[in-house]
């Protein structure tokens, strides 16, 4: 699958246990008596990444090389072979790396039992970052840590397919009428319209854009059941019933982008790491990316994210900052992006990103108006259970799945 496909599977791992067992045991991230001390002067400082692969271990090698050169230090970065399972038994053992990858999924599980340092307000021009993205990374009230970068999803087009429906410019959906009255023009064809994967992960952006979500804006709440997200999740089973949204199991597919690629869907909803998985995969296939069409409550689309995390029992805590600081200005970012195709967190760099990567302008524009991942500790078995009823919505009932989702959603946070 994609790199970010990847990534997100591999953090749904045991993490969480790790810590929150650890808590229990007395070893607490907040016991003043287990407080680090301090070093100041030149820093060893251990970084630890899931890499999508070698691209991106090169470049953040060089970027950490060419860092630790200018400033005095030493720095180490380790590529992860499971980096949910080998940070979690660094944090939960007390001797984890200085600075790590931390996914937006995992990010309020790190935070709740003190594991992540809060130096989010230390970065400069912190505003700068997508405001979004800053919402993802903070904690009562608290912004912990720097967005590394982000990903968004938009609209895929497979444009033969597309032509050969007997459809132009004037077709592409803006609106969720409009791209149900396109999906039936390319069903009278005798081609699938839309392939989407099952997932919260995609089928949420719907919820959005009928002004809906899981969980309150504060992350305290469950809902779930809000009359938005039963309407919005009613919509995509009408779609999936009337033959206009297929999932990618009934297209003999491990995900949307494979099915897209095989051509069997003419349009696909996935995030901007579909480029690279079609270049290496279906090069041959061309194709437009244009933005989600918005919903009754206007745009809406989800980002997916990770964070600069700093280890609350580093040594080397000021020296970290000025690290992440590095990684995170404007230049470095774009050079990231052009090494190992993310897109930048700071809005500042966003007209240089799009004149370099003109084609992914629908990705970036999606940041002003995106919705991060669940922001809540120890949910990971309620979302899990959602999947399964997303999976099944095409014989489900959408209000008792969002029911469902609450009933398991309220239990979690009221033992939070």
């Amino acid at each position: 699958m994609t790199p970010r496909v990847l990534t997100r599977a591999a953090v749904a791992g045991l993490t969480a246990a790790a810590l929150f067992g650890a808590t229990a045991c007395g070893s607490g991230f907040d016991d003043p008596a287990g407080e680090t001390t301090q070093s100041t002067g030149p820093a060893s400082l251990q970084i630890m990444i899931g890499s999508s692969g070698d691209a991106e271990t090169k470049a953040v090698q060089d970027a950490a090389a060419a860092w630790a050169t200018s400033s005095g230090n030493q720095a180490t970065v380790v590529p992860a072979q499971d980096l949910t399972q080998q940070l979690g038994q660094g944090l939960a053992g007390g001797n984890p790396p200085d600075v790590f990858y931390v996914d937006a999924s995992r990010f309020a599980d790190y935070a709740s039992v003190g594991a992540l340092e809060p130096y989010g307000d230390k970065i400069s021009n912190v505003g700068d970052f997508y405001e979004s993205l800053r919402n993802t990374f903070t904690y009562d009230g608290k912004l912990y840590c720097a967005p590394k970068d982000f990903s968004t999803l938009a609209l895929q087009i497979n444009t033969e397919l597309w032509s050969k429906a007997g459809l132009t410019d004037a077709d592409v959906p803006t609106t969720w009428e409009q791209l149900t009255a396109t999906a039936k023009k390319i069903k009278a064809k005798g081609m699938v319209p839309l392939v989407l994967g099952d997932t919260r992960d995609r089928i949420g952006a719907f919820f959005v854009q009928n002004g809906g979500w899981l969980l309150s804006e504060d992350g305290k709440s469950a809902t779930g059941e809000s009359p938005e997200n039963v309407a919005a999740l009613t919509h995509v089973k009408q779609m999936v019933t009337d033959g206009l949204v297929r999932f990618p199991k009934q297209l003999d597919a491990g995900w949307s982008g494979e099915a897209f690629g095989k051509g069997a869907a003419v349009m696909t909803i996935e995030g901007n790491w579909i480029k690279g998985a079609l270049q290496n995969d279906f090069p041959n296939v061309k194709y437009q990316v244009v933005e989600l069409p918005a919903g009754p409550a206007g745009k809406g689309t989800l980002s997916f994210t990770q964070c600069w995390g700093i280890a609350a029992k580093s040594k080397y805590k000021e020296q970290a900052i000025k690290f992440v600081e590095a990684m995170t200005s404007g230049e470095q970012q774009i050079a990231f992006a052009k090494a190992f195709g993310v897109m930048p967190s700071r809005e500042s760099v966003r007209d240089q990103y799009t004149a370099e990567f003109p084609a992914d302008k629908p990705f970036i524009d999606g940041a002003a108006y995106a919705q991060g991942p669940v922001n809540a500790p120890k949910m990971d078995s309620v979302l899990q259970d959602l999947e399964a009823g997303l999976q099944g919505l095409a014989n489900g009932d959408p209000k008792s799945i969002l029911a469902n989702f609450d009933k398991n959603a309220k239990a979690a946070l009221g033992g939070s």
